[in-house]
């Protein structure tokens, strides 16, 4: 799993049979603290995250399964909307807690 930031949003009005009624966002990876960390993606989403949210995001040959009587063609999903976080101190020195 990877921590992320809704970015935005991807409007496809014709898109895949097994992605309809999917909404896809766009999210900023993100690390313990908040900053940006690689470059953002598209994910899909189905719990009603929206732009601005700290999210939880699957990648990968699982995230196809979120139906598992019918894979679809997604790369990336939201599992999460995160309420907040807490980061001790430790090797990277610092704390750090957001809420949303």
């Amino acid at each position: 799993m990877r921590l992320g930031r809704v970015i935005g949003n991807v409007w496809a009005t014709r898109k895949e049979e097994g992605l309809q009624g999917l909404k896809l966002l766009i999210v900023q990876p993100i690390d313990a603290y908040g900053k940006a960390v690689r470059t953002h993606f598209v994910a899909a989403d189905r719990i009603g995250a929206g732009k601005g949210d700290h999210v939880l995001v699957t990648s990968g040959g699982s995230s196809r399964f979120i139906d598992k009587d019918n894979p679809i063609p997604i790369d990336a999903v939201i599992i999460g909307i995160i309420d907040s976080t807490e980061v001790e101190r430790g090797e990277f020195g610092g704390t750090s807690n957001w809420n949303d």
